[in-house]
């Protein structure tokens, strides 16, 4: 496995959930770390934890659905902290509703949070890794970036565009002479304890833990794998989706999610990071990427 010590690691939505569980792990194994996340109270809380385990930890404001603020914090984390050479794009938002019941606006949220963000961040990022032909870029997507569940229309789609992002740019990385910058693309099942899929319904898998998730995460980043699948039998799923009938895979998929976003006696309205529900024109920080700003668990605090 390789070192991070002294590298200089982003993670983008760290304020919270499994973003502040990378933030203590990579801080851990001796990165600089640095945080970035609409909420500031999340994000203090992350760089005080990690301080706290003797780490070094920097964090800022920043509005991903906003290309201008990424460039714009991008340079300020230059001058301040240095070069990034690990690059995590973590930040993530899911609606739950049926794609025809879905404003508008929370589409392009979920857009721009999930899948726009990703170009602006490695646009910001990759020229310095470029000069020194080192770095390492992941992505956070999800299995959902391979197959599509109902009541997460936007949600699949931004993640599948999150997989071939990574793919691609890995692709042209290579043709290009770059073998030393790494990308990485992680595609796990439901997370628990991130805010978003808290009552799904599934019937034979449990959400998973985020530190297990987490763990798997730093792992891959040493080993420069280029992707992982959690759990790992489900590399077999993907590989029946193009063998099985459609039908077959179908009927499957929908006994496994019973339901990725019950709606109990009223509609569900869109859920943040931050357990919060709100309507789009209620939102009061314009996005929808906010991390977790709860109360730390005492499995959240390992490092």
């Amino acid at each position: 496995m390789k070192s991070v010590a002294g590298d200089i690691a982003l993670v983008t939505g760290g304020g919270g959930g499994l973003g502040r569980l990378l933030s203590l792990r990579l801080a851990n194994l001796g990165a600089t770390v640095v945080v970035w996340d609409i909420n500031e109270n999340g994000i203090d809380e992350t760089v005080k934890l990690v301080r706290a385990a003797g780490g070094t930890c920097y964090g800022y404001v920043c509005n991903l659905c906003n290309r201008e603020d990424v460039y714009k914090k991008a340079e300020i984390l230059k001058s301040e902290v240095g070069q990034v050479s690990i690059l995590i794009n973590n930040a993530g938002i899911a609606t739950g509703k049926k794609f025809m019941d879905t404003p508008d606006e929370l589409i392009s949220k979920t857009m721009e949070v999930n899948t726009m963000a990703h170009f602006w961040t490695v646009k910001a990022f990759l020229p310095a890794m470029m000069e020194k032909n080192k770095g390492h870029i992941v992505s956070i997507a999800s299995l959902a970036g391979h197959i599509g569940v109902p009541k997460l229309v936007d949600y699949c789609a931004s993640k599948f565009a999150a997989v071939g992002f990574d793919e691609a740019l890995r692709m042209e990385l290579e043709a290009d002479g770059y073998n030393k910058i790494y990308t990485t693309v992680i595609c796990p099942y439901f997370i628990r304890s991130t805010g978003m899929f808290e009552d799904v319904v599934s019937r034979f898998l449990l959400p998973l833990s985020p530190n297990v998730v987490a763990d798997r995460v730093i792992t891959a980043i040493r080993c420069n794998e280029k992707f992982a699948i959690l759990p790992g039998y489900f590399q077999g799923l993907l590989a029946a989706k193009w063998i099985f009938p459609w039908s077959c895979v179908a009927m499957f998929l929908r006994g496994l999610v019973r339901d990725a976003s019950p709606e109990h006696d009223q509609p569900k309205k869109a859920t943040d990071n931050n357990h919060q529900e709100f309507e789009p024109s209620k939102d009061p920080n314009g996005v929808l990427h906010q991390q977790l700003a709860r109360r730390v668990s005492s499995s959240e605090r390992k490092p």
